[in-house]
């Protein structure tokens, strides 16, 4: 069983780093690649760019817990639970596309 995760590719792991504007300051952020995948997945699911859906992410998570401690451990938590199959439900999404209107 550990082989499957052992085994991965190494380019799954790999460090990237990338620059995004979030609340109006340019930040650098740095993930694995895998999380990038996904966050770019998770955003063009939701009809949005990756740093567009990173920014509403941040901002949504200071609106409701009022700090971020550790913004890129949230980001890979955040690609857990898309995987464990919370996504956001077709309400979720008019509402996010009602804003944007």
């Amino acid at each position: 069983m550990c082989r499957v995760f052992a085994g991965q590719d190494p380019e799954g792991y790999k460090q990237i780093n990338r620059s995004i504007r979030i609340a109006g300051h340019s930040t650098s952020i740095q993930l694995e690649s895998t999380f990038w995948e996904l966050l770019d997945e998770i955003a063009a699911n939701q009809s949005l760019t990756t740093p567009k859906f990173i920014s509403k992410l941040y901002d949504e998570a200071l609106e409701i817990n009022g700090q971020i401690p550790n913004f890129a451990s949230m980001l890979r938590t955040t690609c857990a639970l898309y995987l464990k199959g919370r996504r956001p439900t077709q309400a979720d999404l008019a509402e996010l596309h009602g804003k944007a209107a």
